[in-house]
């Protein structure tokens, strides 16, 4: 039996949570997020909580078990707290400012970078060093934040570029000499 897939998921006051056929609603006080889920996973809702039971032992089931479970709960999560990612820029003359909804950036190139925020996500410029990707949905977060990262990847020698609050980056040692 799957470890995280037979813990049942607490549902907190003010959420609601619909399931019609295998499409799960959940709906929260910062939003409403909706998935389907594989046909075979069995999910069973009570008035205080979300529990996934699978059909066999076999291993696709027991692959979706723990998998459908963490989705689930990430949703709940999700509309009641949120998620977020921050990150830094590192450089001389590298900054970061809202204009609007849009995410700006000056890294080094010979024109701002501009970002849109997606539907269900939103930009916070906390100092020009430091921002944050906010939403609801988990993977769409991680992925726009992977995404502006990748705008600029700190590089080896000086460490100048964009990078998760927290992330280390193995420097290189330059040339030596003579």
């Amino acid at each position: 039996m799957s470890r995280v897939g037979k813990k049942p998921i607490p549902i907190p006051a003010g959420v609601e949570v619909k399931l019609k056929g295998q499409a799960l609603s959940v709906k929260g006080p910062k939003g409403q997020i909706k998935r389907t889920f594989h046909s075979d996973m069995i999910i069973d809702i009570n008035e205080k909580e979300i529990s996934v039971r699978r059909p066999t032992d076999n291993r696709l089931h027991r692959s979706l078990h723990g998998l459908t479970r963490s989705l689930i709960a990430n949703m709940v999560k999700g509309v009641t707290d949120g998620f977020q990612k921050d990150l830094e820029i590192r450089g001389v003359g590298y900054r970061a400012q809202m204009q609007g909804s849009k995410l700006v950036l000056q890294v080094g190139f010979s024109h701002p970078v501009e970002i849109e925020p997606p539907e269900g996500v939103a930009f916070e410029v906390t100092d020009p060093t430091h921002f944050r990707v906010k939403g609801i949905d988990k993977q769409l977060v991680g992925e726009i934040a992977s995404e502006i990262k990748h705008i600029k990847k700190p590089e080896p020698y000086k460490g100048s570029g964009i990078r998760y609050v927290g992330e280390r980056v193995r420097h290189k040692v330059g040339k030596a000499g003579a």
